[in-house]
């Protein structure tokens, strides 16, 4: 009897070997497939990660492309007005007489004296200038911020719901 003994407790030590060793390896293959896992949601987020971080330099290169221009535009500004300025002056440009009906509270031409009269048409001149200069400064303030605009709303369906 002390054979059949052995027998049966070396037979459910070798059962509880295999079992255990079954659990073990059980235990093991789903840990490798959940480390598996995190690792492809980690290199998901990475990827996404450079995706964006490579969309945002380029959205700030667009907008220091759009600065830059902005402020090329404003330093030209000057050059245009000063330009006007002296097309009027030399003939090739004239202003229509538009400018007279902003000087309504201005003495008649028949009552202003001699000095007023002949200062009326550089008067035109004198003020053209800074008009057009005003003008310009607006219309390259505007372009500006329509260039920033439609950069902003450039962005991806993707990412529009992030700021």
């Amino acid at each position: 009897m002390n054979r059949i003994l052995i027998a049966v407790v070396i037979s459910l030590a070798i059962f509880a070997a295999g079992f255990i060793g079954g659990w073990a390896w059980r235990g093991d293959r789903a840990e490798a497939a959940v480390a598996v896992q995190e690792v492809a949601v980690v290199k998901q987020n990475l990827t996404a990660e450079q995706g964006a971080r490579a969309e945002e330099h380029q959205r700030a290169d667009t907008m220091a492309a759009i600065g830059a221009r902005h402020e090329e535009d404003r330093a030209a500004a000057p050059a245009v007005a000063d330009a006007v300025v002296a097309d009027l002056r030399s003939g090739a440009l004239r202003l229509r007489n538009d400018l007279a009906a902003c000087h309504t509270d201005r003495l008649s031409q028949a009552a202003a004296s001699a000095g007023q009269r002949d200062a009326a048409p550089d008067l035109g001149v004198t003020l053209a200038g800074p008009a057009v200069r005003i003008g310009r400064d607006a219309d390259d303030q505007l372009r500006a911020c329509q260039a920033v605009i439609a950069a902003d709303r450039a962005r991806p369906a993707s990412h529009a719901a992030y700021p």
